[in-house]
């Protein structure tokens, strides 16, 4: 005998997160259409009804257009998997309730950047084996023009940027202090979660074998004054093909004047050197003590060279450009971490005379990114734990944190989808801004742990696991219905029907000022990179907050 509620449709117009939710976190369905006045939440297993709850007054939602009614099952706290019906409505996706309902997800999103490796043969097996390519761009790389150097140089590894294969130091930056925080602040929590990576090394965590290996491609572009080069990158983007195909030269890319090398760069893999001896340094020694020696080079390099900046690119390169006009949250980020790495009076006076140019400290009107990285100075200052920290300091970073927090969680309370996403944040890589506002809420929690912090936060994961305007995932294979298109090269050039896993794409980006809304901005095309390319940089912050929730 077939149920009767299983012959109900899915409807586009029930929105849930795809994957689930936490136990004790508040739960919300998004519903669209103005039919219905209670939803019912079923069991998947056996049809029977757990609960009934009503459907919420119409909201609308000036970024989507679309009148939203919630509503909220928080109540239902039994692990499980579950599904949401609407009587004429239809029914939505299936999710789980479940203590470690986002861990398969972290592996996946964390796996992503396996996936991204350059100079090695790649596989995703056992859990995807259909995705693989041989060892690519293995050739030392040419010394461009703008490099201020000639000849070649050994530049092979690290993780293809985006959905192109270009190295970028400058957006390493943003995307391996994330990670590397992750480990930092979660390691309980994830040091027993296996990568099934090939070079798994016994006692090492795979998070820690994933970052090293982009790692060992940034110490590659260092110069021998301290100083590194911009990027890695061909003269231009190839066409849809696998990294394999891809045998225009490999070019070492600075700024075309002396000193050849800017300030962005060497504050980004400063800090990023910084937080990795300090990470590697119970692992292997020798490895961190050569990665704090290339940090403190670099520093010395920003002391004599504080605003070289990377404008635009040299004539004849056409690749990302990555370029940021204020190089003074790269330095101070560079100057906090070497503080908390080394203690050393140099880091610490710099950071004391210069973070107060920021007011407030730390602001949730805007989340951290690869083009401003005051956050990261202020987070990691306050959370040192180092005995002659400035009290005065730590408390302005942690006063302002816990505002910034609190004024997140009012947008996220008052946005009809439960994002904090303004009407003018929906630009290029509006994903990963919402993830980066998600991490900053989580951080928050490490100086008041509110629990309107966790759901806010987890409020965001459902949004890009498929709570949103399009009932679909960001993140390709999660979810019931996800992005099938990504702008990705590997994912348009194999044989496979499927993208490569793990990826969140950019997402809703409003570069046309009139209609549609700004968040109904998204195409699920290969060829929009504006809205759904992928980037290291934006799975970064979703590999944190989901580390956060298990």
């Amino acid at each position: 005998m077939i149920l009767a509620s299983s012959l109900m449709l899915q409807s586009d117009q029930i929105r849930v997160c795809q994957v689930g939710y936490l136990p004790q976190e508040t739960k919300f369905a998004m519903v669209v259409a103005m039919t219905g006045q209670s939803a019912v939440i079923k069991d998947a297993r056996t049809d029977k009804a757990v609960g009934t709850f009503p459907v919420g007054f119409a909201v609308s939602d000036p970024s989507t257009g679309d009148l939203v009614r919630p509503v909220d099952f928080s109540a239902v706290k039994t692990p499980g998997a579950y599904y949401l019906e609407i009587e004429g409505v239809g029914k939505s996706y299936t999710f789980r309730i479940a203590k470690d309902v986002f861990a398969p997800v972290y592996r996946i999103a964390m796996r992503s950047y396996l996936g991204q490796r350059c100079g090695v043969d790649v596989s995703m097996a056992p859990d995807f084996p259909e995705y693989n390519y041989k060892a690519c761009h293995l050739a030392d790389a040419e010394f461009h023009a703008s490099s201020g150097k000639t000849g070649t140089r050994k530049c092979v590894g690290g993780w293809h940027d985006a959905g192109d294969f270009g190295r970028y130091i400058v957006n390493c930056g943003i995307t391996m202090g994330t990670l590397l925080w992750t480990y930092e602040l979660y390691e309980p929590k994830i040091r027993g979660i296996g990568l099934a990576l090939p070079d798994s090394k016994k006692g090492v965590p795979d998070i820690l074998t994933e970052i090293k290996w982009n790692l060992d491609w940034m110490l590659t572009m260092q110069d021998d004054d301290g100083g590194v080069w911009h990027k890695a990158t061909t003269a231009n983007f190839p066409g849809f093909i696998l990294p394999v195909d891809d045998k225009a030269p490999m070019l070492i890319v600075g700024t075309g004047t002396a000193p050849y090398k800017n300030t962005t760069a060497t504050g980004d893999f400063a800090a990023v050197c910084a937080i990795a001896s300090r990470v590697y340094r119970r692992f292997d020694r020798g490895y961190s003590d050569k990665c704090l020696a290339s940090a403190e080079r670099a520093w010395s390099w920003l002391a004599q060279n504080p605003s070289v900046r990377y404008g635009r690119n040299p004539q004849g390169i056409n690749t990302g450009g990555y370029g940021d006009s204020n190089t003074a949250d790269e330095v101070l980020w560079a100057a906090a971490e070497l503080y908390r790495t080394t203690g050393k009076k140099l880091y610490h006076d710099y950071f004391l005379a210069n973070y107060k140019k920021w007011t407030p400290t730390v602001d949730g009107a805007k989340a951290q990114g690869w083009p401003e990285l005051a956050n990261m100075a202020m987070y990691t200052y306050a959370l040192s734990g180092r005995k002659d920290v400035d009290p005065k300091a730590v408390e302005a970073i942690r006063a302002d944190s816990i505002k910034a927090a609190d004024d997140i969680v009012e947008r996220v309370q008052g946005n009809a989808y439960r994002i904090p996403l303004k009407v003018d944040e929906y630009y290029w890589g509006s994903n990963a801004v919402v993830a980066n506002y998600a991490m900053m809420l989580f951080i928050a929690r490490k100086f008041q742990d509110k629990p309107s912090y966790l759901n806010g936060a987890m409020d965001m994961v459902h949004y890009l696991f498929g709570r949103n305007t399009f009932n679909t995932s960001y993140v390709t294979h999660v979810g019931s219905k996800y992005a099938m298109n990504p702008h990705h090269r590997p994912s348009a050039a194999d044989k496979v029907t499927k993208p490569w896993p793990g990826l969140i794409v950019g997402g809703p980006n409003a570069d046309r000022r009139t209609s549609p809304p700004p968040a109904r901005q998204w195409q699920d095309v290969a060829a929009s990179y504006t809205t759904n390319e992928t980037a290291i940089n934006w799975n970064a912050p979703l590999v944190f907050v989901l580390a956060g929730s298990l």
